[in-house]
């Protein structure tokens, strides 16, 4: 696997950066963020994860040594009420919004950009190879605008070991792909895993990878000892549609009303609400879609449906469709999770 392009030398080359994006479909930037927000975030979140034995309390918390007997995925209620506290923090909501990240999209999309207001955090534990996220793109889910970019920002120095993201450098030219359950988180990825040309790189804690809704891409295992946190932010031009569920909250808190609750400022504050937004209905089919493949899956023992099941579970309105859910994931064997 090839490493990132890194484009840290043309950060301030707007031109540039359109022009990397267009033809390769991610960004690599060094150092965009400076270490001190970064590591105050990661502080605090380590500490949720600490109280939560997500991490290991005999040993430093800096070390961000996980325990495994803490062990849960999204959208497991276990994982969910421990992301709620998270999600709640306004270093977490504040951090997206850091003028070295908004200034250098800008520059690249030539317009004003706003950051989403729905972020994704990845706590993922090291030693689960089964959940490692497979190979997706974001635009199924996002929706809103095709040119929605994701920034991935880690909280740490991510070495080899711990594996980070992988770009299929190039795919976004080839335009929305058909989909599958699959373990991991998101639960859904492309149907076929063609011969991408994948890079990657290690992660210092100031990176940031940025990469086109459309830009297939993957997790690659975490081993070692620590548990790998990180966001995914999504942003886009603030002239293109956008669909509502960019601006809401993350799975929990279900309200905005909830999450700022204790923050100190209103400065952040439904942000959103400064701009006339083009807000576009959201298209369900490729839930029902997915919905249906797992249940058939699940129904012949596949065992990738399950992160599909759990998402149906956590978080469907129907209740028959929750009760088959349910009995389907009972009968499947969940230890593949475990190993």
């Amino acid at each position: 696997m090839q490493p990132f392009l890194d484009s840290h030398d043309v950060a301030e080359d707007g031109p540039e950066l359109a022009r990397r994006m267009e033809r390769d479909g991610y960004l690599f930037i060094s150092g965009l963020l400076p270490c001190e927000p970064v590591q105050n975030l990661r502080m605090k979140v380590l500490k949720i994860a600490w109280d939560a034995g997500w991490v290991r309390s005999d040993r430093p918390l800096e070390d961000g040594i996980a325990d495994q007997s803490g062990f849960c995925v999204d959208p497991e209620p276990a994982f969910l009420s421990v992301f709620s506290r998270m999600n709640k923090l306004p270093e977490y909501h504040a951090l997206p919004h850091h003028p070295n990240i908004m200034a250098m999209l800008e520059r690249m999309l030539a317009e004003p950009v706003m950051s989403h207001a729905s972020i994704i955090g990845r706590n993922i534990f090291p030693q689960h190879d089964a959940v490692t996220t497979r190979a997706h793109q974001d635009s199924t889910s996002i929706q809103g605008s095709p040119d929605t970019y994701t920034a991935w920002i880690p909280f740490s120095d991510v070495p080899p070991e711990m594996g980070g993201l992988a770009i299929a450098r190039g795919s976004h030219k080839e335009g929305p792909q058909d989909i599958r359950p699959v373990l991991g988180a998101g639960g859904l990825g492309v149907a076929e895993e063609r011969e991408y040309d994948w890079v990657n790189s290690p992660f210092k804690q100031g990176d940031v990878l940025f990469f086109h809704s459309m830009s297939v891409h993957k997790g690659l295992p975490c081993r070692g000892e620590r548990i790998r946190q990180s966001i995914d932010v999504r942003y886009q031009r603030v002239s293109d549609p956008i669909a509502p569920g960019s601006l809401t909250p993350y799975r929990a808190p279900k309200e905005w009303e909830e999450v700022y609750a204790d923050w100190p400022t209103d400065d952040l504050k439904y942000y959103w609400r400064k701009w006339d937004l083009n807000i576009v209905d959201y298209d369900f089919a490729y839930l029902h879609k997915r919905d249906r493949m797992a249940f058939e899956m699940a129904e012949n023992g596949d065992t990738d449906a399950i992160s599909t099941l759990q998402r149906i579970i956590a978080l469907d309105r129907n209740p028959e469709k929750v009760k088959r859910a349910e009995e389907l994931l009972a009968a499947l064997d969940q230890s593949i999770l475990y190993d």
